[in-house]
This record gives structure tokens, sequence and C-alpha cells, in this order.
């Protein structure tokens, strides 16, 4: 691999220090850097910036320096180019990004020899329709989330799989995930954890106020429609955590399999129990792995 795209987190100055280091290690090696304009201007290689076309174009893959925050933001702005990704954590659990520092020129150097696997993760796709008008479109690789704002008042939100009525929940809140992001936010609200192999869609409410509530496992040829029933509590939507939109009284928010996923590169062979294992559990990853 000899064309490669270069995502950095600005926010954070070891990314920044780090990244420096891996252009002149990759300019030894005579691979070709595709920055964006952002990252040129704060690395000061500004000779190395390329128009989104040109990264498009040309990236046979994107390394994201940062954590799952930064590649959950790249997933959604690219994932829909197919270039895959591969991501250097410096955040915390890393459940997302392949490479860490410790491993990071061995894992490199398999990456330029060509010795990887390429795993796909499903995506969600989120449409407000607002008097039957699609008013916005979102992709996740995560999660979409429909929530309370800062006020502690419930929201009632119906929810349909397909033409079938599911429930009205009085919550918090409802979690549609994908397997990716059943280790995210839905995992914290008492969701199941799923391979990311296996394509589902995942129903989990917040902070539900009965008994018999529980987590619905839905096919990812359904779709998912809640309804926002509450007149006067702030409501949002939230997508990987990142992106919000504010919802009114009966819009409707439909999810569904998008119609591409983001690509991740792996190495290592880890399996996801192995990975499960090593970063929910807090074990060593010396015997994680």
């Amino acid at each position: 691999m000899k064309n490669i795209g270069l995502i950095v987190n600005g926010k954070k100055q070891k990314a920044i220090d780090i990244a420096s280091d891996l252009i002149k290690w990759f300019e030894e090696r005579s691979v070709r850097l595709f920055l964006p304009t952002f990252n040129g201007r704060l690395l000061e290689r500004e000779d190395l910036e390329k128009s989104e076309e040109d990264l498009i174009q040309n990236a046979e893959c994107i390394l994201v320096l940062g954590g799952d925050g930064t590649l959950l933001n790249t997933a959604r702005s690219l994932a829909y180019t197919g270039i895959p990704l591969v991501g250097i954590n410096l955040g915390q659990l890393g459940f997302l990004t392949e490479i860490e520092l410790s491993d990071l020129y061995e894992e490199l150097t398999k990456l330029l020899d060509d010795q990887y696997t390429v795993e796909e993760r499903m995506m969600l796709e989120a449409r407000v329709l607002r008097d039957g008008i699609v008013v916005e479109k979102f992709f996740g690789l995560n999660d979409i989330v429909v929530t309370k704002g800062a006020f502690s008042r419930m929201i009632s939100l119906e929810t349909y799989v397909g033409k079938n009525y599911n429930a009205t929940y009085a919550a918090d809140g409802i979690i549609v995930a994908s397997p990716t992001g059943s280790t995210a936010y839905s995992l914290s609200a008492g969701g199941p954890l799923v391979c990311p192999d296996v394509e589902v869609m995942l129903l989990t409410p917040i902070c539900p106020h009965t008994l018999a509530s529980r987590p619905l496992v839905i096919s990812p040829q359904e779709t998912v429609r809640i309804v926002v029933c509450s007149s006067v509590s702030e409501v949002m939507l939230t997508v990987d955590g990142q992106h919000g939109f504010k919802l009114r009284e009966h819009d409707e928010i439909v999810i569904l399999k998008a119609p591409f996923s983001t690509k991740l590169l792996r190495f290592q062979g880890r399996s996801f129990y192995e990975i499960l294992r090593g970063k929910l559990k807090g074990e060593d990853s010396r015997y994680a792995r």
C-alpha cells in the first residue's frame, strides 16, 4: 500500500506530535500521503494538502489518529466512499481503533506489506420526517438516539417495527444501535452485546418507567419508526453521541440499515471476544490478544 490518507485529531497535541513523526516515517518509505486542508496547516505540511475529491480518488486507506470518536466522525463523513479506515488509538477504550501506540510501527509495516484483512461494519440511516416530509437525514456507525434534554422529565415515544406497533415508552429516551454500537451507549442502558459480523439493529429504551420493558433485537431488513409524543420537554436526536438535532412533537424518526458500510482494516487477528475481555474487564492488553 503506497497511497494513504491521514486524518489527525487536531485537539490532541499528542496526535499532532505523532503525526509529524509518522509523516517522516512514511516519506522515508516512499509512501504518498494525503492530508485534508485543516490537517496540512496544523502540521505545517501544506505541501501534502489535498482536496477531498483527490483523497477519495487516490487513497487506498485512511489512517485516523485520535480515538474512537475521531474514527466515528471519519466514518460518518467518508464511509460512503468505500475507502477502508484504520485507527491509531490515543483515546481510552479504543474499541474501533486497531493500532495501539506500543505496536505502532510494527502494525504500519504490515499495512505497507498488505498484511491485513478488511472488516465491514453495518451502519444506520436515520430520516427525520416533519409533517410527512423528510427534513434531515443522518448516517451513524454506533447509534441513533432519541433522548430528553436538560430537564429531568420523561418523554413519551411511540415505536413501530415495520408496520407493527411495538410500544409507547415513557422513558429518558430510546437507543437504536448497530452491532458496533452494542458496546457503546446501548450497553450502559442494559442492551445486549452483539458480535459485529452479525447484522441486526438493537432497540434499547433508556430508563423506561416500567418493569416489563426489555431491549429488542431487530432484523436489518426491518425499519424502526419512533414518533415523538411529548409536547413540553426538549427532545433531541443524536448520532454517535456527536451530532445533535432538535425534534418537535409529532416528528417521526425512521431508522434503517444504511446503503453502505464502514470498512475497517485489521492486523492482529484478535477476536471480538478477546477485545471485550481486554477492554471491558480491564485486563492487561498483553493478555487480551
